[in-house]
């Protein structure tokens, strides 16, 4: 491995979008009121989803664990308020279908303070009691897949971790919610970082900035301790920069092969929030109950970072920032590249809602799809390598197993091949409608 210093910090392929972050990169972080109703859905994260321990009519206070994981890919859901549980039930998600969720009624008359617990002894606790107390604070990782954490902490016996990668990249336009958590809160990120090294045994932390976020490398450098063993490594901007297997790459020159995961290389990487959410729980006794989220785009009255209670209906949070603009079109969870658009303003936020952004009818306009022409951009912008114009002409001609023998599942859906086809062809959706029919196709009985 080449010292970091003779490292350019990027990758191969890739695509530079518009930023898109004046918008909100200066503004302060912000508390949206608490209102009347949550929802809380069980499968907020990737794997078995959570199974509610609460019934209609009970009293919760905010912070009460309101559901238990359900297998080990799984974790525990917090009730976001004081209040009454309304119902268990089935409630629409933000993909449009229906999935059980619990509803809660919020206390109008409860000051919804949090009974935080005393700061836990982190240090004293084995890795598997730390384990533990990650899944049960229902902890994911909060760049936007969910995936939960004390899964990616797990490392198998024989498994060596070198280094902990802080992912700040923050690579999807309009985005500045990482970025702020980086300005506001440097101590609280560099303490989730020493508690999660000092678990994990790795000798250093690196935490992985883009350029174009200047003030966050220089706050957090100003934050670290003599003899701490942390360094903040500027990367080059470029989408997908905060992908994994990206940031391994331009941090440390080296590839993770397909197939396998960035602990193979000796790394283990987290997200900025994620980090901060750990040691809001070991030092504050605060489990995943909010999450710092960005609403922008031209759509939007009044731009901002706020602070959401999970379960928050999308309608309240766009309420507060003074509503839709006449000419809104779409709302988007999540960034514009790989995020997806919401059935309706009623659906709540959830864990890995990192923005809420709304578009009018000049940037959501379709355009008009011509055939490939077999320029071979989008095979220049896979940053994986991949023939996306391939898999899509597969795909289209409903050959989904097909597509298994071309990678189709090392592709992580960044949306590059579409940002990049000259023609217009939803290269990712087609890709995507393929994974999905792939994972969710049922063997068929004996």
């Amino acid at each position: 491995m080449k010292p970091l210093s003779l490292l350019r910090h990027s990758f191969e392929h890739g695509v530079h979008p518009a930023h898109h972050k004046a918008q909100t990169e200066d503004l302060p972080i912000q508390r949206v009121p608490f209102v009347k109703d949550y929802v809380m859905p069980l499968g907020q994260h990737i794997g078995v989803p959570s199974r509610a321990v609460v019934v209609a009519g009970e009293r919760v206070r905010r912070g009460q664990i309101i559901a238990e994981p359900g297998g080990f890919v799984s974790t525990a859901l917090h009730s976001p308020v004081t209040g009454t549980i309304r119902e268990v039930g089935n409630f629409r998600g933000a993909d449009g279908r229906f999935a059980p969720a619990i509803a809660i009624e919020a206390d109008p008359f409860a000051t919804q303070q949090v009974d935080a617990g005393a700061a836990q002894d982190w240090e004293s606790l084995s890795l598997e009691k730390f384990i533990e107390a990650v899944q049960m604070a229902g902890i994911v990782g909060l760049g936007g897949a969910a995936f939960p954490s004390h899964v990616k902490l797990s490392v198998p016996d024989g498994v060596r971790i070198r280094h902990l990668l802080v992912n700040g990249a923050e690579c999807e336009p309009y985005l500045t919610n990482d970025h702020r958590l980086m300005v506001e809160r440097p101590d609280a990120l560099l303490d989730g970082a020493e508690i999660v090294r000092q678990k994990l045994g790795a000798e250093e932390t690196i935490i992985g900035v883009e350029s174009n976020k200047p003030d966050a490398i220089e706050i957090i450098r100003r934050h670290i301790q003599p003899g701490q063993p942390v360094r903040v490594v500027p990367l080059k901007v470029k989408y997908p920069q905060g992908a994994e297997k990206m940031m391994i790459k331009s941090v440390f020159g080296k590839e993770v092969p397909a197939g396998q995961l960035p602990r193979d290389v000796e790394v283990n990487v987290n997200n900025v929030g994620t980090i901060v959410a750990i040691a809001d729980y070991f030092l504050r006794g605060l489990p995943l109950i909010e999450r710092v989220l960005t609403v922008a785009g031209p759509g939007v009255t009044y731009p901002a970072n706020l602070v959401v209670p999970l379960g928050t209906p999308v309608r309240e949070v766009v309420r507060f920032c003074g509503g839709l603009k006449g000419e809104s079109r779409e709302i988007i969870m999540g960034g514009p590249m790989m995020g997806r658009p919401i059935a309706s303003l009623d659906v709540p936020v959830l864990k890995g809602c990192s923005g809420v952004l709304v578009f009018t009818e000049a940037e959501t306009a379709r355009r008009k799809e011509y055939p490939c022409i077999s320029c071979g951009r989008c095979l220049e912008a896979c940053p994986y390598f991949l023939n996306p114009s391939r898999l899509a002409r597969l795909s289209r001609a409903r050959m989904y197993d097909a597509m298994k023998a071309y990678h189709v599942f090392d592709c992580v859906e960044c949306g590059c091949c579409t940002f990049a086809c000259p023609s217009s062809i939803p290269i990712v959706q087609l890709i995507r409608t393929a994974k999905d029919d792939l994972t969710h196709r049922k063997e068929p009985e004996e």
